[in-house]
């Protein structure tokens, strides 16, 4: 059988994979888009409850964590969030902006992959799915691919295969063993953007109230969020959750104030035993609370009786957990609920604006795959869109 030949081969359909085939194809390039799974785009479909929040207008480098901070930087100042809502426009996809930067489609994720695998028609790019890739070497100037039962060469090889995160949507480890192949360091993975379970002891009282919702500032790893939290059957998540989980490590605590718009609720309290000394604690916690939360605090901390019976230090104890409640986590729910993955390719072996292999000619690495890993709020999104925008240009 007769090689195939192509100006370039991306392996992996997600954002990044996509955003960077297209992007060669529309510079002149021939570019065949390889992945194992049986539709593009998977990650983008379930994004954002199906909405997808494709970008974050405040996206910064502080808005990411990596081994290298300063790598990230060179892309996203080439390839801002109005770059992608142009893109957006010009394809007459209606969003909407849910909290402060962050754009969702108005209808549904369908319409940033439709996007994209239109890009990437008009581009000429030959999209191939089905079709793992089964051994690759690298030849002289370029490379050769086995694919399927398809012999492949290539003069740029793009690897755009993501990490870890939710294995039932076709995640792989892929991309790190290519990176091992060609000597390139691996930094350890975990997963992130992740909800917590619990110790047995919180997971008793908090299962109870699966479904509950709060709004609490999280603090973990020196970071700190303002977010919803949810409390589900497995454990504690939600964006407060989510975030914070990214910067947890094992066996360290987390911090939840449950009361984080009430700046004093130790004077709160001590005003209102002044005022209404025959009334429960109970009572009061369901002015800052849910009936279900509060009636829940109650029982665990067993904070009965009227607010009369409580000295100064009983409710300042009873202040300083409802500011300052912290549980040790039991672990995450690990790779199959985590939005993305920690850690990665290490991007000192990478040029920071071609996204080139230092030592490897021809050889590039984007995406998830990477040691970058943005926090909730349609940041990584935009990461996928800047490097493989990046990379596209320079192959």
């Amino acid at each position: 059988m007769a090689v195939q030949q192509y100006d370039v081969v991306v392996i992996g359909a997600g954002a990044a994979g996509l955003m960077c085939a297209a992007t060669a194809g529309y510079r002149g390039r021939s570019v065949l888009l390889l992945d194992h799974a049986n539709k593009a785009g998977k990650k983008i479909l379930m994004s954002g409850g199906g909405r997808c929040n494709f970008t974050n207008l405040n996206t910064t480098p502080d808005h990411f964590l990596s081994a290298n901070p300063h790598f990230c930087k060179s892309a996203l100042k080439r390839y801002s969030p109005w770059h992608f809502v142009e893109l957006v426009e010009r394809h007459g996809v209606e969003h909407v902006e849910k909290a402060p930067g962050q754009l969702f489609c108005a209808q549904s994720s369908k319409e940033i992959l439709n996007l994209l695998l239109t890009e990437c028609e008009w581009a000429g790019v030959e999209m191939r799915l089905n079709t793992p890739v089964s051994a690759i070497r690298q030849r002289g100037p370029g490379f050769s691919l086995r694919a399927a039962n398809a012999d492949i060469a290539c003069d740029k090889l793009v690897i755009a295969s993501g990490g870890l995160s939710i294995p039932t949507l076709g995640a792989s480890p892929f991309g790190y063993q290519v990176a091992e192949q060609f000597g390139l360091p691996v930094l350890p993975t975990r997963a992130a953007l992740v909800p917590f379970t619990l110790q047995p002891a919180d997971k008793a009282w908090l299962s109870t109230l699966s479904g509950v919702s709060a709004e609490v500032r999280a603090q973990a790893g020196g970071a700190a969020f303002n977010e919803p939290l949810l409390i589900t059957h497995r454990g504690l998540s939600g964006p407060a959750m989510l975030q914070v989980s990214t910067f947890w490590q094992p066996g360290e605590a987390v911090t939840v104030d449950w009361l984080p718009a009430l700046a004093d609720p130790l004077q709160a309290l001590r005003q209102a035993r002044q005022e209404q000394p025959s009334a429960s604690l109970e009572k009061w916690l369901r002015g800052v609370f849910s009936q279900r939360l509060a009636a829940a605090f109650v029982a665990h901390f067993q904070w009965a009786g009227p607010l009369q019976h409580y000295s100064n230090e009983a409710l300042a104890n009873v202040a300083a957990v409802l500011k300052g409640w912290s549980f040790k986590p039991s672990g995450t729910e690990g790779y199959r609920t985590a939005e993305v993955t920690l850690g990665g390719v290490n991007t000192d072996a990478l040029s920071s604006r071609t996204f080139e292999v230092n030592r490897v000619p021809g050889l590039h690495f984007i995406g998830e795959v990477l040691d970058v890993t943005g926090q909730l709020g349609g940041f990584n999104f935009q990461w996928a869109w800047a490097c493989g925008h990046a990379a596209g240009e320079a192959l």
